[in-house]
């Protein structure tokens, strides 16, 4: 673990802290489609990710989601930090976008590491000031662009993290994500590939020039 630890955020951490963060974290690895964390439920750790990507979610009071954002390698939830800090439960859902490693350090840590290191103090503002530009994007998004031009960016996006120009999400997933219907999503992926930018296959999307 410390091999990949000091990969992902060697030039971020101070080496006590590295050494801390061996002593204290565990190492987990997961599968896509795992849910991390859930709506409702007590935040016990806090993710570091080493390899892979995270989709963190929000849930309306009909139990539908919006994606809000991703987490890729070297990033953590400021959302469960935040959780951390003031001891409520998760208002947001965390899914395995593809296979994840990641490191899982008690709460307790969080405020002492705080106090302790400029390298986690400097991460942990960086990670709030990141994910709050990110979630200002999603309003943005929400509010200014039509569904065309969040459907693209969602695929652009998911292929981003993926690393795969392959999208093997049905229809309706994608429609949850982007919280819209599965006839609307079917309907404007045809459009794109009319336009040539995609071809639809019976258990994938393959993205040609979005």
């Amino acid at each position: 673990m410390r091999e990949e630890l000091l990969q992902t955020f060697g030039n971020l951490f101070e080496t006590p802290l590295i050494d801390e963060i061996m002593l204290a974290g565990k190492l987990v690895k997961l599968p896509a489609g795992e849910t991390i964390m859930d709506i409702g439920s007590y935040v016990r750790s806090i993710p570091l990710l080493l390899s892979g990507a995270i989709k963190v979610l929000r849930e309306d009071d009909e139990g539908d989601e919006l994606l809000l954002y991703y987490l890729e390698q070297g990033e953590t939830c400021s959302v469960t930090m935040a959780c951390c800090m003031g001891q409520t439960k998760s208002e947001i859902r965390a899914i395995t976008e593809t296979e994840v490693e990641l490191v899982m350090v008690p709460v307790q840590k969080m405020e002492e590491w705080m106090a302790k290191y400029k390298g986690w103090r400097n991460y942990v503002f960086e990670s709030y000031h990141n994910r709050l530009n990110e979630l200002l994007n999603t309003v943005d998004s929400i509010a200014f662009k039509n569904m065309d031009e969040r459907l693209i960016a969602y695929l652009k996006k998911k292929s981003e993290v993926a690393n795969d120009n392959c999208i093997r999400n049905t229809h309706q997933e994608i429609a949850y994500d982007l919280h819209t219907s599965r006839v609307v999503v079917s309907r404007l992926l045809k459009k794109l590939e009319k336009m040539k930018k995609l071809e639809l296959h019976r258990n994938h999307i393959q993205i040609l020039d979005l």
